[in-house]
């Protein structure tokens, strides 16, 4: 056991600096020669602070995020080879006869555990949004939306490890499939309730309270043909400074929500182009899309973790406590596997992301025609965020759903030579 704890510290410090030497030393986050001086440039519409702070920012908060990623898998795996789940199981079972209250009790534990030792790492990120200013909340606040990120996880991930431990003991064999099949409609439930039900734990939703922008947009909406009959603005400013807007939720529950920071630094024609993408993804069934391609990369994933789970219990039970895939012992496991997993193919579902948001893009500038917005918009969302405008390409390939800042001013820039 202190052979593989001492191996996998040092691998995780040696893929640390790896990330560190990438990020710090390695890559460039420069404008190519062909486009400086610009709009796509940086230090066309930055000060020389705000290049500064935004090269600063992005490069730290890319690391931290590289580096925590394995280390939930890391907490996982202490968690198993330390006998801690196995204890954790034990009592569970010394609780409650009912399976059901011990997979409860159970996860209580192990989301615990997870939850104290990742929060130094959470806590140094949200301090550090802070000092730049990027994070305007209070830690009471900034504490606030942690418990109820506990709880809200909790509750529903105890349903699904319920549920799933289940199928593994009633469908030992085909567990994964039965798992992805009741996957469906809860995936369309937490859809349809999250506008409504989830969302405002967090913030406070209202009716878009400038009624002459609120029919503008309404008349985007009815342009696309979209059934929308109100827009929300949500109190984002007490937590950030960045800016967002999105469309959320489906049928009934469908809302199209501004943060009131976007209201606040955006004027109306760069809202209107905003508005324009958010509908582009609505028209060209974006969504619905994106929920075929997870429901497939899920059953792909399901069936992996399933022979891989099997795979590593035949090979290394003993090492890691587990002797059954049936165990409550063995979801560690599970999580870990499917987090690298995840992790893995985030490459292929950032691609396909990016690929929409280009379409959404292309969608909006047909539909306002306002090439100055559309760009100064980005502009804006650059500095307010203070993100690289062209970040390193292992940070795009991993982190970016977006096109780069670089790539959507750019092919605008090109849009507007050729509707000339």
């Amino acid at each position: 056991m202190r052979k593989w704890i001492t191996r996998s510290i040092f691998f995780y410090f040696l893929y640390g600096l790896l990330v560190y030497w990438y990020l710090f030393f390695f890559s460039g986050s420069g404008v190519p020669a062909p486009y400086e001086g610009t709009s796509a440039d940086p230090s066309t519409f930055m000060s020389g602070r705000e290049l500064l702070l935004s090269q600063e920012y992005s490069t730290i908060k890319n690391f931290l995020y590289f580096v925590t990623i394995p280390f939930e898998w890391f907490l996982l795996f202490i968690c198993l080879i330390t006998g801690f789940s196995r204890k954790m199981q034990q009592w569970s079972e010394a609780t409650s006869k009912f399976f059901s209250l011990q997979s409860a009790i159970y996860f209580f534990w192990l989301s615990l555990f997870v939850t104290v030792v990742s929060f130094p790492v959470n806590w140094i990120s949200y301090q550090i949004s802070k000092s730049y200013q990027i994070t305007t909340q209070t830690f009471s606040a900034w504490m606030k939306d942690e418990i109820i990120d506990f709880w809200v996880n909790y509750l529903l991930m105890t349903i699904i490890v319920i549920v799933l431990y289940w199928l593994i003991r009633r469908f030992e064999k085909r567990w994964w499939l039965y798992a992805w099949l009741l996957s469906i409609p809860f995936s369309f439930f937490l859809m349809f309730v999250q506008p409504v039900i989830i969302d405002p734990l967090y913030n406070d939703f209202y009716p878009l309270k400038n009624k002459e922008l609120e029919e503008k947009i309404l008349a985007l909406a009815d342009e696309a043909n979209i059934p929308a009959n109100h827009v929300y603005e949500v109190n984002m400013s007490e937590k950030t400074n960045a800016l967002n807007a999105y469309v959320t939720g489906i049928g009934a529950n469908s809302r199209i929500v501004l943060w009131d920071t976007t209201l606040n630094r955006l004027d109306e024609d760069e809202i209107l182009f905003i508005m324009a993408h958010e509908m582009g993804h609505y028209v060209m069934k974006h969504i619905y899309i994106g929920i075929v391609g997870y429901l497939l990369l899920s059953l792909v994933g399901l069936y992996a973790i399933n022979v891989l789970m099997r795979f590593i219990i035949k090979r290394a039970g003993s090492l890691l406590k587990i002797s059954s895939i049936k165990e409550l012992t063995a979801f560690p496991l599970f999580l870990m596997l499917l987090g690298v997993l995840i992790f893995a193919s985030s490459p292929i579902s950032n691609a396909v992301a990016r690929y929409q948001e280009k379409s959404a893009d292309m969608y909006a500038i047909e539909m306002t025609n306002n090439h100055e917005a559309a760009i100064s918009s980005f502009q804006e969302l650059s500095r307010a965020g203070l993100s690289q405008v062209n970040p390193p390409a292992l940070v795009k390939i991993f982190r970016y759903t977006h096109p780069t800042m670089l790539e959507r001013i750019v092919y605008l820039e090109k849009h507007k030579e050729s509707a000339k």
